[in-house]
């Protein structure tokens, strides 16, 4: 388990080598990014609609095969698809919770699998935030350091969560399944390198990410 976990802090390392030995500019890297971003896009038929469109449609993302929508966040770039909203209730204002979250990640300039907590050899490894809700502005830190995410990115991100993974938590409710008809929250994320972890700050690199929230 230890060769397979340093294979994989290799492998996200070197994105961050790379970057520092790259001749493109920022501006460069950018576009290579958005056009990363937008080739997932096109390549799965993704309807991108807007906050106005998802809020009037009651905080709802279609996941059909045929019109399979994300909303745009134009503030942040972050594009959300809701699959599940999740049991119990949301986090209020003023609240404070301690959140679990299991997680795969996908990196678009590369279209590869890079990380899941999913995989039966990482199921373990379960990420812990500390998330507050300050008058509807959430933050967070990993509370703990057997995490997935947080072993992987911890030289680079240290405790901090990712801003882009923080998105959903205003639109989802965050509990525990009690009975067989209960779900976890369940979101998709497509988000861009200066809302992701250290690592994808530095090599300019945008990720996809498939994500379950569960209150501790």
């Amino acid at each position: 388990m230890k060769k397979l976990f340093h294979a994989l802090l290799l492998s996200t390392g070197l994105l961050a080598v790379a970057s520092c030995n790259d001749s493109q500019s920022y501006a460069d890297q950018v576009k290579q990014e958005r056009s990363a971003i937008n080739a997932y896009i096109a390549k799965h038929q993704i309807k991108v609609i807007s906050e106005a469109q998802f809020l009037a449609n009651g905080e709802k993302t279609d996941t059909a095969k045929t019109n399979c929508e994300f909303v745009l966040f134009e503030s942040s770039g972050v594009y959300m698809q809701i699959i599940n909203k999740g049991c119990g209730k949301k986090i209020e204002k003023g609240e404070k919770a301690d959140v679990l979250c299991r997680f795969s990640e996908w990196n678009l300039l590369k279209d590869t699998l890079q990380l899941s907590s999913f995989d039966p050899r990482f199921s373990g490894w379960v990420d812990k935030m500390s998330v507050t809700n300050t008058s509807g502005t959430f933050t967070a830190t990993f509370s703990g350091t057997s995490g997935l995410m947080y072993r992987a990115y911890q030289r680079t991100s240290g405790t901090s969560v990712p801003s882009g993974w923080l998105t959903p938590l205003r639109y989802i409710k965050v509990g525990r399944p009690a009975t067989e008809k209960d779900t976890l929250a369940h979101v998709r994320l497509i988000v861009p390198h200066d809302r992701g972890h250290g690592a994808a700050s530095s090599s300019v690199t945008p990720y996809l990410y498939e994500i379950t929230y569960q209150r501790r």
